[in-house]
């Protein structure tokens, strides 16, 4: 590590990225540390989706633990592997079901955040039907046969799902628009596979179909776009839900049964292997998943498929196979592993710009200790941030002593995730008060 430089663009962004409280997108490669066993696994369902079969996980932590690390580190090896992933936080108005445009606005999100091995920042989904429309096309002119024809005949699996002849037109509509260097027809076309057609009417008259991708059609359609995705020339679609505890938080129980039920379609179609070439990833809170009243365990069928293997919990060891994952804590050891990561990121790679020594990186990891007890690698966000403003403070001004700055460092511990549970409320029909228990940064 000593040897490697950083690029610029890489430092800068895992810097600002960690100071704001965000998980960094460029560069992680560089901060990684600790939970090999949960990549490995990870890395298996990975296999599994390239092999036409499914996956589906629970990635389980506390706050500030790095859960949202974790995903973008499991991200980043799907794409590696050509898959694409799409990821997006739930959020008052973005649900997995519900009947007021919430789950349109989840699926929306995630067609933003689309993203492929050459273009891993999202909005991949039009290089994604462009890429379907080249390989058609080069299979229609070796064959002699006109490319609709081609379209059609790839397309033939999916007119057999929910939803599937409209979705087989839209990308022969989007040919035909190529076709006629018609931009506004090949806009429309992906207008409707993002989920930005709010009413029928308007796609009947934009594209000639009879459905849009609406609040009921949310599953389904991740469904069809991993198949599409296949036909493409990519290995299968890997998708990432994280801040779960936002269904949760929903007061109706009515609301939180009706997103639970979905949860659940979607663990057996993966575990029985209805699905193919798709994964889902979703990121919760403990509360989240074990919760008798509101959590997932209060869905009897789904806490009787999450529950924890038996004879690994009297073992006292870890089933990694279990389709909830509980992401083990960093060790005092892996975080200042992890410090020394950030200060050679931090120094772009070069050690002699190094801006404290190693004895440096023992006294702070000592102060959090002393300050917040071992929360500081249970709940390592708080702690990170600390040392990256004191790295800022020192580089903006060399003749302070790194010694006096940690003495002084404040670091505060995380709150427990429920806290404030109370005092909004997310519920059909109703208005939702701002997201305040959630705005806090992610690692």
């Amino acid at each position: 590590m000593a040897e490697k430089r950083v690029r610029l663009k890489e430092r800068d962004a895992i810097i600002q990225s960690l100071k704001s409280g965000v998980t960094p997108k460029l560069g992680i490669q560089h901060i990684q540390v600790g939970r090999s066993n949960e990549v490995k696994a990870l890395y298996q369902d990975i296999e599994r989706i390239t092999e036409g079969g499914s996956a589906f996980r629970l990635i389980i932590g506390e706050y500030g633990s790095g859960k949202t690390f974790f995903l973008s580190v499991v991200r980043s090896i799907a794409l590696e592997k050509k898959l694409v992933t799409a990821n997006a936080d739930l959020s008052p108005d973005r649900r997995i079901h519900a009947t007021s445009g919430q789950a349109r606005n989840l699926y929306s999100e995630l067609m933003r955040n689309i993203a492929t091995r050459n273009k891993p920042d999202g909005n991949a989904l039009t290089n994604i039907v462009e890429r379907f429309i080249t390989l058609a096309r080069q299979d229609a002119e070796q064959r002699g046969v006109p490319v609709t024809d081609v379209i059609q005949e790839r397309l033939a699996s999916l007119t057999e799902l929910v939803g599937g002849y409209d979705f087989s037109k839209v990308i022969e509509t989007y040919w035909l628009g190529h076709e006629q260097d018609n931009e506004a027809l090949k806009s429309n076309a992906i207008r409707w596979l993002r989920a930005e057609y709010a009413t029928k009417t308007d796609a009947r008259n934009d594209l000639g179909v009879r459905t849009i991708i609406s609040d009921g059609f949310f599953y389904d359609a991740l469904k069809l776009m991993s198949l599409f995705v296949r036909q493409a020339g990519y290995e299968g679609l890997l998708i990432n839900l994280d801040e779960m505890v936002n269904l949760y938080k929903l007061h109706s129980t009515q609301a939180r049964t009706s997103n639970y039920e979905q949860i659940l379609r979607m663990l057996n179609d993966c575990l029985q292997g209805t699905a193919e070439h798709l994964g889902f990833l979703l990121g919760g809170t403990p509360e989240f998943l074990l919760d008798p009243r509101k959590g997932l365990y209060s869905y009897e069928a789904l806490q009787s498929r999450l529950a924890e293997n038996s004879f690994a919990q009297k073992a006292g060891v870890i089933d990694y196979s279990s389709p909830a994952l509980h992401l083990a804590s960093l060790t005092p050891e892996e975080l200042y592993i992890l410090l020394k990561n950030l200060r050679h990121v931090f120094a772009g790679g070069d050690p002699s710009k190094y801006l404290v020594p190693d004895e440096a990186l023992k006294s702070f990891l000592h102060h959090c200790s002393k300050t917040i007890g071992d929360a500081y690698f249970r709940t390592p966000r708080n702690t990170i941030k600390a040392f990256i403003d004191m790295l800022a403070v020192l580089e903006q001004n060399p003749s302070m002593r790194w010694d006096e700055l940690v003495a002084n460092t404040a670091i505060n511990e995380d709150l427990p995730s429920d806290m404030d549970l109370e005092d909004t409320i997310y519920s059909d029909g109703e208005t939702d008060s701002d997201d305040g228990a959630l705005a806090s940064f992610k690692i």
